[in-house]
């Protein structure tokens, strides 16, 4: 079953068609600026899964950055739809506030919590990190 998603005003739709590779929250302080305050809630699939079925969304990454992440957004409306992140290879970062049953979410893990806010809420059934979980199978 595909999963589908747009922005605030329309003009962007997409489809994925694939299994989730993970779901987080994000309390980076780049995170914190992109949401305007709140964590980032978001969805991973894989990039091949990922489609637009209805406009083309304008990107951003930041020049001043060796491996910038890239961000996906409505050029109309403004709305973010996501992101590509070189610590994420292949993947297309979705942000649940732009699927349609939003609901059916269900945060794995909260990360970055080193820069958590007192305002940001992480339920207590997820692990939280204080950077990024170490990957199955890494070495430290």
């Amino acid at each position: 079953m595909a999963v589908t998603g747009g922005c605030y005003c329309g003009e962007i739709r997409y489809e994925i068609n694939g299994s989730q590779e993970a779901a987080f929250q994000c309390h980076c302080r780049e995170c914190q600026y992109i949401t305007g305050g709140n964590a980032n809630i978001v969805v991973v699939f894989a990039e091949s899964d990922f489609r637009y079925t209805k406009g083309l969304a304008s990107s951003f990454a930041r020049s001043d950055l060796e491996n910038p992440v890239t961000r996906h957004f409505c050029g109309a409306c403004g709305t973010g739809i996501g992101s590509r992140s070189p610590s994420r290879p292949n993947s297309m970062i979705v942000k649940v506030g732009t699927l349609d049953n939003p609901g059916e979410y269900q945060a794995q893990a909260a990360i970055f919590t080193c820069d958590r806010q007192a305002y940001h809420y992480i339920p207590n059934n997820i692990p939280s990190f204080d950077k990024r979980p170490t990957k199955k199978g890494a070495t430290e």
